[in-house]
């Protein structure tokens, strides 16, 4: 079986090529890919399918030619993934499976100079920025308020729906961000969040530079526990941070552990800008991970 290792902001997938979906991928397979002492090691496994070769991107098929088909790294699906998302276009840009249209071929000014990809979300845009990729993405919505419990600390925060469900919770001034301890997951209602939910820790950072605010994030994903950064959690925390300074739109700089990541809400989307970068690629044995 043939794999690239990649990472955005240290949130590192393991990229299957499969163009036409013959892949018989199980969460059992999925768990020990992502293992890592045993297996190749990742948040989560990026399979690269034709959209038209998956039944759950046949539907966006006419719009985009390839289908991320993203699993977290316990076997299970997610409905997004921001930073597995810019991955998945550098994978194709490198591999030549596709390429980022110039502005004067797109059919339309919202699409111009970008590559559609398919997604459980629906359908993503991406663009390159030098070393960077931006994907767009839904603009984040702001629904309702819930809280998370860490140890004994309980911690009110913003339910925000990005694709997938995110819970943002600001740090007492007095806690700092680096002192939780994330080795288990935070207690949420589950009547809030029945699919389970992504919860993302803040603090405010100093000033940047271009900026409308600056936060300092952590984030325990569901179905991968604490990773080193996550895309859509950014957005959802760029979103808080624009909110909570009386901003309807606006540009935010998130810090998470694996570096820096820009997030720019729109009128009507949100743009998640970072690098985004394949590091090995090589063939695995598949029998020898003891699914």
């Amino acid at each position: 079986m043939e794999f690239t290792k990649g990472h955005g902001t240290g949130n590192d997938f393991v990229i299957l090529p499969d163009p036409d979906g013959t892949l018989d991928l199980t969460p059992g397979l999925v768990a020990a890919l992502c293992d890592r002492r045993r297996g190749l090691g990742g948040d989560g496994v990026l399979r690269v399918v034709r959209a038209a070769k998956h039944p759950e991107g046949v539907a966006l098929a006419g719009e985009a030619e390839w289908f991320m088909d993203y699993w977290n790294s316990d076997g299970s699906f997610a409905e997004m993934c921001g930073n597995g998302a810019r991955v998945f276009v550098r994978y194709l840009l490198d591999r030549s499976l596709a390429a980022v249209p110039s502005s004067s071929s797109s059919s339309s000014a919202s699409s111009a100079g970008t590559l559609p990809i398919a997604t459980r979300a629906g359908l993503v845009r991406a663009r390159v920025e030098g070393a960077d990729v931006a994907v767009e993405m839904r603009r984040p919505r702001l629904y309702d308020t819930a809280t998370a419990t860490l140890g004994g600390l309980t911690l009110p925060g913003a339910a925000v729906d990005v694709g997938n469900p995110h819970l943002v919770c600001a740090l007492p001034a007095a806690l700092e961000l680096t002192a939780l301890d994330l080795t288990r997951a935070p207690e949420v209602d589950a009547s809030t969040f029945p699919a389970g939910v992504n919860v993302e820790f803040t603090t405010p950072g100093e000033p940047v530079a271009d900026t409308d605010a600056h936060v300092l994030m952590r984030v325990y994903e569901r179905g991968s526990a604490e990773t080193l950064s996550c895309g859509t959690g950014a957005c959802a925390v760029g979103a808080v941070a624009l909110r909570d300074a009386g901003l309807d739109t606006g540009t935010v700089a998130v810090d998470v552990p694996g570096g820096r990541l820009t997030v720019t809400v729109t009128a009507d989307s949100c743009w998640l800008s970072g690098p985004a970068v394949l590091v090995a690629t090589g063939t695995l044995t598949p029998s020898a991970l003891h699914p």
